[in-house]
């Protein structure tokens, strides 16, 4: 059995022989790693944004808060990413104000915050 690193750095097991993912479940892979490097970037950047604030005794909460909502916004849509890969889904679909790929069944996309109400379109084939 090989492994893979998960969301936290810890590795996974995963089956030497597993099959190749299909490429919906690749897309949704190479999505969870960029969700997972920004998310690692904002958490970086919000702790280095209070420790400069802290040692300047200038705290601005409104920017905290600010940047503390984004990294939510992205977390998630890593959940969301998570769930359709969890769940073996490959039936991806893409926003049809943006494009972005969201899971069947998202209400609202990750990327834009549009309704996905009015249905998903499947994302083009290369």
């Amino acid at each position: 059995m090989s492994t893979r690193p998960s969301v936290f750095g810890r590795s996974e097991p995963q089956a030497a022989d597993a099959p190749a993912p299909r490429r919906g479940q690749r897309e949704l892979l190479v999505k969870r790693e960029r969700l997972v490097e920004r998310l690692t970037a904002m958490q970086l950047d919000l702790g280095g944004a209070y420790y400069e604030m802290a040692v300047r005794d200038h705290i601005r909460h409104d920017v905290l808060i600010r940047k503390a909502a984004e990294m939510q916004r992205v977390d998630a849509e890593l959940h969301q990413v998570e769930q359709a890969l969890d769940a073996g889904s490959t039936s991806v679909a893409a926003c049809p104000a943006c494009g972005a790929l969201a899971a069947p069944g998202t209400a609202y996309c990750g990327q834009c915050g549009g309704s996905l109400a009015a249905g998903l379109s499947r994302p083009s084939s290369p």
